[in-house]
């Protein structure tokens, strides 16, 4: 198959197969800007990124998280890594996350298991599978599984990268944690959600999930309408930020994210969506501002949770 997709190939595959998850039994029911009880909840986790310029190590951004008042935490993979190579005991990370009430909801990692050479894809998917092993010690059940190493260059045929993601989630299966199909905005692979959406579907498997970021969104080009592709078990996790109109889509990069809700992403329109499809959702603060990096981590995180929180409360409203 061209990894191009057709109307018809997006709707009687990825379109009908994820809609239907958005018909699934709701969770226990949360506050709205209403009195009307909702089907949809949403809850809050710091990604360390947002506070990795403050150098902390992956301990003490636990302890920042959880002082901030998150819910969850989502680390990188190489942090944890440094953490167990140093000495550092998972276990007892792991029984800190527990006792604080924080849940290790994603880990972002940068295998390179999407890749066309072979020999470069099993290095790939063996990192992966030490990734997924690091994550499952510290409590996790899911990870990251951008399009790293195809980034750039030519176009892989979606049914392809369908074979490979589900290869993956093989592995998952075997470690108990699940790779969740990262779209990044900007890439020559899976920039878009309707790529991440056709190779969910096509995968067939039950734990086949994707993960979509604000501001990869918009660098892909992806309007709000689109996340009533991605129903209840399809979706787990969303990186929350913002960005500004200046500098343009085409030159704007990561160190420009800013809070969310002070800038001009859609985050009403996509939040809506989600509560639209009943989604139980992570809303993860994935930010790289250097100016923020600046702050006491703890005021970052805390301000960057009122930020999320309120515009929550505004696209529940609506």
């Amino acid at each position: 198959m061209n990894s191009r997709l057709t109307r018809r190939q997006l709707f009687s595959g990825a379109g009908v197969a994820l809609g239907a998850a958005a018909a699934g039994p709701a969770s226990a029911n949360t506050a709205t800007g209403s009195d009307r009880p909702a089907c949809h909840r949403f809850r809050y986790a710091l990604n360390t990124g947002t506070i990795r310029g403050q150098k902390l190590g992956i301990a003490e951004e636990i302890e920042v998280a959880a002082k901030a008042g998150y819910d969850g935490i989502e680390p990188w993979t190489g942090d944890i890594a440094k953490f167990a190579e140093s000495g550092g005991s998972l276990k007892d990370l792991r029984k800190r996350c527990q006792d604080l009430g924080l849940k290790v909801v994603d880990a972002i990692g940068f295998a390179q298991w999407i890749v066309d050479d072979d020999a470069q894809r099993a290095k790939g998917v063996e990192q992966f599978k030490r990734d997924m092993e690091l994550v499952a010690q510290l409590g996790g059940t899911r990870i990251a599984a951008p399009p790293a190493g195809a980034n750039r260059g030519a176009k892989i045929d979606l049914d392809r990268v369908a074979e490979r993601y589900r290869a993956v989630l093989e592995l998952g299966r075997k470690t108990g944690v699940v790779p969740q199909l990262e779209v990044w905005g900007s890439s020559a692979n899976l920039s878009h959600a309707a790529e991440a959406a056709y190779v969910v579907a096509k995968t067939s498997h039950p734990d086949a999930c994707a993960l979509l970021d604000a501001f990869h969104m918009y660098k892909g080009g992806v309007a709000p309408a689109a996340m009533k592709l991605f129903g209840r078990q399809a979706i787990h996790c969303f990186h929350m930020n913002d960005y500004l109109a200046d500098p343009p889509r085409e030159t704007i990069k990561d160190s420009n994210r800013i809070w969310p809700g002070d800038g001009i992403a859609p985050l009403k329109g996509i939040l809506a969506n989600l509560i639209g499809n009943h989604c139980d959702v992570m809303l993860s603060l994935e930010l790289f501002n250097p100016d923020y990096w600046k702050l006491p981590a703890l005021d970052t995180a805390k301000t960057g949770l009122a930020k999320m929180k309120a515009v929550v409360k505004a696209a529940e409203a609506l």
